[in-house]
């Protein structure tokens, strides 16, 4: 046997060795129809690219993921980015994509970007641009299809939100070469009419479904219209030109309404709340004034003439009661007194000692004799008594310690 001989392993690595040091192979994007698709529990997709020459295994691992924007389908034409390499254990090479593109979106994600970037140099995106979205809208106008689900679900959450909202609807063209012009006319004849805020925006689809939403003619109809405006372009994963530039974002059709449609039953609550308070604020008030009002009523009754004259008058009534009472209290106490002294004077009262028995004697002058030493023997006297007086002249005196003044007249 002439030659090496090499296991199956060892011819398996050295190609995937050969794979590997290739340049080309590994970074290529491969151009093809999408069969034999098959999503593993695991999150990796397997899957062929078939042409009219030939098929090509490939494989993404589900860490490559999450560039994938769209749901792999049979029979779509995709660009898969990746590298080419052996699978040693069944002896195929396959590719290993890390990106997947639908064909012709490279080009068209490309053109968005530019797109994007020029417009967001000229200020289009500039926040101080948008307008607020009015909260109590009357009248919405909608550019949309006029058939399709979009604008009857916005027609539904309309009505069940409020069904005194007038909706205009303008019947652009979404999809197409002419749908651009189309979405800028229905833009600009709303915006004409003076209504509250605008719905712009269809259902979901691909890329090149969407793309009339990503025109600059588009753009430049939104950022110069006056009405506020809504963007509401496919499922909340798509992304456009028009809501980069309009007022207000949403994700769906349906939540466009919702951003647009204030909820009446919502606004009648709201109303019956500020009535109550309103009602409240104004009971307060009222009593507030009212308490004020008597305060001052109170007041000026307090300050009035003829009360301040009844005033004094009750009180010099009440000031006369108390001097009287005083005076009568004052006579009552100087009676009482005088009484006292009456009764202390005619305790003292020669008289009614001289009703006693006892007898008074003073001298031709007048004087009241209380002492021997007053007389002289032939001195002149005059007894007083109880009922007369006897005039009498004095023989003897005696002088005596203990001789009191009946001892002397009796002596006399």
């Amino acid at each position: 046997m002439a030659g090496s001989v090499y296991t199956v392993g060892q011819v398996n690595g050295y190609i995937k060795n050969m794979f590997t040091q290739d340049f080309a192979l590994r970074n290529i994007y491969v151009k093809g129809e999408v069969s034999n698709c098959k999503y593993h529990s695991s999150g990796h997709i397997y899957f062929t690219l078939k042409d009219s020459s030939g098929v090509l295994s490939a494989v993404m691992f589900a860490g490559n993921r999450k560039g994938l924007r769209f749901q792999m389908r049979e029979g779509q034409q995709v660009i898969a980015g990746g590298s080419v390499s052996i699978y040693e254990r069944d002896g195929k090479y396959q590719l290993y994509a890390r990106e997947i593109t639908l064909d012709g979106a490279g080009d068209l994600f490309r053109q968005f970007e530019e797109l994007r970037d020029r417009l967001m140099e000229m200020g289009m995106f500039a926040p101080e641009y948008k307008q607020p979205i009015s909260r109590y809208a009357r009248r919405v106008g909608v550019v949309t299809a006029s058939t399709g689900a979009a604008i009857r679900d916005i027609m539904n959450i309309s009505y069940r939100r409020n069904p005194y909202v007038q909706l205009y609807l303008y019947p652009a063209l979404v999809q197409g070469e002419y749908a651009p012009a189309s979405i800028a006319k229905g833009i600009e004849t709303l915006d004409g009419m003076g209504l509250d805020c605008m719905i712009v925006g269809r259902g979901g689809g691909s890329i090149e479904d969407l793309w009339a939403f990503n025109s600059e003619e588009v753009a430049y109809a939104i950022f110069h219209a006056v009405t506020p405006v809504i963007s509401a372009v496919g499922h909340e994963t798509d992304v456009t030109i028009a809501d980069y530039v309009a007022d207000l974002r949403a994700p769906t059709p349906s939540a466009a309404a919702e951003l647009a449609v204030f909820d009446y039953r919502q606004f009648e609550q709201e109303l019956a709340g500020f009535r109550q308070r309103l009602v409240r604020g104004q009971e307060q008030h009222i009593r507030r004034y009212r308490d004020r009002t008597e305060a001052f009523r109170l007041k000026l009754a307090l300050y009035n003439p003829q009360y301040q004259i009844a005033q004094k008058r009750q009180y010099l009534s009440e000031l006369e009661d108390r001097i009287r009472r005083g005076m009568e209290q004052r006579i009552l106490a100087c009676r009482h007194r005088l009484g006292l002294q009456a009764a202390r004077l005619e305790g003292q009262s020669p008289l009614k000692k001289l009703g006693g028995g006892y007898v008074y004697a003073r001298d031709r002058k007048g004087e009241a004799l209380i002492s021997v030493e007053q007389v002289t023997e032939g001195d002149g006297l005059t007894i007083l008594m109880r009922d007369g007086r006897i005039e009498a002249k004095v023989e003897e005196k005696i002088p005596d310690d203990i001789c009191g003044e009946g001892r002397m007249e009796r002596q006399v």
